[in-house]
């Protein structure tokens, strides 16, 4: 785990550190823990799911952060609260089904679109609404759907 202050103390797996970090450019910084330099950069971060790619002296390391509240529900057992199940895609909007954009068995991830859905002679693009995998596509090109049916189911 790692914890950030004010006071550029930092929390590793419980016990705290002091740390001088330093930005040197977009992306990149310089460490320096318990006497020891480091060269960061940051090669993906993704805000909302707390998931980071950094590269530390050139060895590349996938970080999950978490914060106070998510080692609580961790630890008693409800780390599962924290994540929205989203286990179809309901039309949400009496429309015209223009294309499909996916395949029954294809990996998306969130804002990836799905397809496309003309309603009073505009074209929206329906998008995902997590990272997921389409399990099952209950419509088809050209059809015409009620607001509230089911487009796709999703699963593994």
């Amino acid at each position: 785990m790692l914890k950030v202050s004010g006071k550029k103390v930092y929390e590793f797996d419980g016990s705290e550190e002091k740390v001088d970090l330093i930005k040197l450019g977009e992306d990149q910084y310089h460490l320096l823990l318990d006497g020891k330099s480091f060269s960061v950069e940051l090669l993906k971060s993704n805000v909302d799911t707390k998931d980071f790619v950094l590269k530390v002296n050139n060895r590349i390391y996938k970080l999950k952060a978490q914060n106070e509240i998510d080692l609580l529900l961790k630890k008693l057992g409800m780390e599962k609260a924290l994540v929205a199940e989203v286990s179809d895609l309901k039309a949400p909007m009496p429309g015209l089904v223009l294309s499909i954009e996916v395949e029954e068995g294809q990996e998306v991830k969130k804002g990836d679109v799905l397809m496309i859905l003309e309603a009073m002679k505009m074209e929206n693009a329906i998008k995902a609404p997590a990272d997921l995998v389409i399990k099952e596509i209950k419509c088809k090109q050209s059809e015409a759907v009620d607001k509230g049916q089911v487009l796709m189911i999703f699963g593994s």
